[in-house]
């Protein structure tokens, strides 16, 4: 059930940043819930493989190049997902850094709850 939750506030967070951040568009609700399934796939399957193998990477920048690393999932999926478009890099950047924001604001929220 919980992941049913966390994929519906995706999806909400997904249509709601489309229409806020310039150079993100996304054309519908079926097309908003597609994006918020393949992230869910990417930062299962191929989130990790990046990880490490940008390790140094990561290290030498003290974290800050998990931030790149979720950039590029997110361009990955504006190629797989048709109906979602992501201008650019920076885009991609900002719209990462803000739903992982809102994702964490939720995700607090339902972990106060259930306490």
């Amino acid at each position: 059930m919980k992941t049913l939750i966390k994929i519906f506030f995706t999806t909400i967070f997904v249509l709601i940043l489309s229409r806020l951040l310039p150079g993100v568009r996304v054309t519908g609700w079926e097309a908003a819930l597609l994006v918020a399934l393949v992230l869910g796939l990417l930062n299962i399957f191929v989130k990790p493989v990046l990880v490490i193998l940008t390790l140094p990477a990561t290290i030498f920048t003290l974290g800050l190049f998990l931030l790149v690393i979720n950039a590029i999932i997110i361009v990955l999926c504006d190629a797989l997902v048709p109906g979602f478009d992501v201008r650019n890099f920076w885009s991609a950047l900002l719209f990462s850094i803000v739903l992982s924001i809102c994702q964490s604001l939720v995700s607090g929220i339902s972990e106060r709850d259930n306490k």
